[in-house]
């Protein structure tokens, strides 16, 4: 089924993930534990999967000369949403990223999810780390997300990079990301949403949030986006703050901001830091839910038990 479908017929707010393959050459069964986990507690009715472009390093050889070296430290997007189908029965979404990927290597991908019965997909630009691999081809890359969620739409109606006769519409429900506080690049929030509503023209059917730690944030995106003429979901995108260095790394990494509260009670208690998280994240999420949202989407990437003490706790009320 469709993430939008998932949506439109859902009489109370939605719960979905979001996970991340594992690193290079790790353990796939890491990553199928912390979902048994997920899958019986709450059997969400889809499950993102992140996507990362390849990354660019120098290693110094035996002879004691340097090479460069290109890798994806987190391959198998694919192979891992194909597992997430045939394993639970539940809906993959994968991500699909510009950065690092050409038209035709994107083409390729969304052939190879169509073959696997896999519909859903999250398209966005990624943001280059420095590390990342960024292909100067001009005309053979999306720039940006709108580019990618056309190349994707013009796939549903049978248009391939090269023609192809009686070519075989696939059938994909797009979801695109949105910036509760703004995406950093972005000069201020009404220019970034005038640019989000172009994704939506283009053919995105919902949109996720970026995680953010102030609700009034999220409701303020969403009023805006209504007044812009956005009419799509806006879900929820949700982190749980569990360790002390989160404090740094997140505003860091994201370019959000952490309410002075919850900073506060963390630098008051920082031997309590995963608990204040929770309860935060659970203070949050029954107050999104109570003001209506179509879900709540957890960014839980390795243990998901943090979450899932959140959703213990909602199930309760």
């Amino acid at each position: 089924m469709k993430v939008i479908e998932h949506y439109d017929k859902a009489t109370e707010p939605l719960i979905s993930f979001e996970i991340i393959p594992p690193k290079r050459g790790g353990a796939v069964s890491d990553v199928f534990e912390s979902l048994d986990r997920v899958v019986e507690a709450v059997r969400p009715p889809f499950i993102d999967v992140t996507y990362h472009a390849a990354e660019a390093t120098v290693e110094e050889q035996p002879d004691g000369s340097l090479k460069r070296v290109i890798r994806r430290k987190r391959p198998g997007t694919i192979g891992l949403c194909a597992a997430i189908l045939h394993r639970y029965g539940i809906d993959p979404v994968p991500h699909l990223i510009c950065e690092g990927f050409t038209k035709e290597e994107s083409e390729d991908a969304l052939i190879e999810l169509n073959y696997l019965g896999i519909h859903n997909v999250l398209a966005i630009r990624g943001d280059n780390t420095g590390s990342q691999i960024s292909l100067n081809l001009n005309g053979t890359v999306n720039k940006y997300a709108i580019d990618l969620v056309r190349q994707i739409q013009n796939m549903n109606r049978g248009e391939y990079l090269e023609d192809i006769i009686n070519a075989e519409p696939t059938n994909f429900c797009v979801g695109v990301a949105g910036y509760p506080e703004k995406h950093f690049e972005a000069p201020n929030l009404d220019w970034d949403i005038k640019k989000l509503k172009d994704k939506v023209d283009a053919g995105a059917e919902y949109i996720v949030t970026q995680m953010f730690f102030d609700n009034s944030a999220y409701f303020r995106f969403v009023e805006k986006c209504r007044g812009h003429g956005i009419t799509v979901p806006i879900v929820p995108g949700l982190k749980i703050l569990t360790t002390t260095g989160h404090l740094k790394t997140l505003p860091k990494n994201f370019y959000l901001n952490l309410p002075d509260e919850l900073t506060e009670q963390i630098d008051a208690n920082p031997d309590h830091v995963k608990q204040i998280g929770v309860d935060w994240a659970q203070k949050q999420s029954l107050e999104l839910m109570e003001n209506g949202v179509p879900g709540l989407h957890y960014y839980i990437m390795g243990d998901p038990q943090p979450a899932l003490d959140v959703i213990g706790y909602l199930q309760k009320k």
